[in-house]
């Protein structure tokens, strides 16, 4: 059963703006699913779309059988959001914020003390959740948010870009708390994020989004997988595009070696990296520099967009 279907889902905004245009996927109950883009992709209207914060244009959305324009209480119900932007109320304190959401999902007091007892543990948030939130560190914060969110119980979970504007360490140690949420609960996670270590890390499949498309769909192991073992990538001192002609013509490159200005990229399907660098040095071709390395889920995005993931 699929805890979320998107069907030809739309977004244009007054002006002409196209933020979404007809997108489509399914994504199953308990599954971790990405939405993986640059910021402007689409994806946090997407996101606003499937929790009723934004009216689709055209296109249907269903959380759990719920369809989100015809029954967006429903919808909500079986849902909760974590948003890029904070909302919290940083004057009252963690236990407080966590009190009102269960009273807005209509969740038993009892059962309230004792969910919000355990997100608290849950969430290393035990000693700080009677202070302030104003008195919270950001990734103290961030982990408040997602821990109100899972008070409610959802059956789907929308985290909006989790880990933008965390520092390093604070930003892996949520990864960690987000990747052992479907071992605390039986959940579905939609997840938005231009992070490729966050993609690869988290989800069960990615959709790769640019400018409102959704140019690919797989799991990130099989996107990689469609780009080789390994890429050699150059830079060419004279026309790039001239010179991966010429690879292509030797039989070093294939048809999904890409230019982007005066960097050649070539995966490698057959042959070692070593037997690759040692025919592009017999074409005598005037390179700046050459490397080789695993494929990234920035290279797949590259190819198919000639735009980098990473801003």
């Amino acid at each position: 059963m699929n805890d979320i279907e998107v069907h030809n889902l739309s977004k244009t905004y007054p002006g002409g703006v196209e933020a979404v245009k007809g997108i489509d996927f399914e994504v199953a109950a308990g599954e971790v699913f990405g939405l993986l883009g640059p910021n402007g992709a689409g994806k946090s209207t997407t996101i606003g779309m499937l929790t009723t914060t934004i009216a689709p244009t055209d296109g249907t959305a269903l959380l759990a059988g719920f369809d989100v324009v015809k029954e967006p209480v429903a919808a909500r119900g079986v849902s909760a959001v974590v948003f890029q932007e904070p909302v919290v109320d940083r004057a009252l304190t963690g236990r407080r914020n966590l009190d009102i959401h269960a009273r807005l999902w209509g969740v038993d007091p009892t059962t309230a003390r004792t969910r919000i007892i355990d997100v608290a543990e849950a969430f290393g948030l035990t000693e700080v959740v009677d202070r302030p939130v104003s008195s919270y560190s950001g990734g103290q914060r961030r982990r408040l948010e997602i821990a109100r969110a899972l008070v409610s119980q959802p059956r789907v979970l929308f985290l909006d870009e989790p880990t933008v504007g965390l520092d390093p360490r604070i930003r892996y140690e949520l990864l960690d708390l987000v990747a052992g949420l479907r071992a605390r609960a039986e959940m579905t996670i939609l997840l938005t994020t231009h992070y490729l270590d966050e993609a690869e890390r988290l989800c069960d499949r990615v959709a790769i989004v640019h400018q409102g498309r959704i140019v690919a769909l797989d799991t990130p192991a099989a996107l990689l997988a469609g780009l080789g073992r390994e890429i050699v990538q150059l830079r060419v001192a004279g026309d790039a595009t001239t010179a991966l002609a010429s690879l292509r013509a030797r039989g070093i490159a294939g048809d999904d070696a890409f230019a982007v200005g005066a960097t050649l990229t070539v995966p490698l399907h057959d042959g070692s990296a070593k037997q690759a660098m040692a025919a592009v040095a017999d074409l005598d071709l005037a390179t700046a520099g050459i490397s080789t390395r695993p494929p990234t889920l920035d290279d797949v995005y590259l190819r198919l967009t000639g735009d980098r993931l990473a801003a």
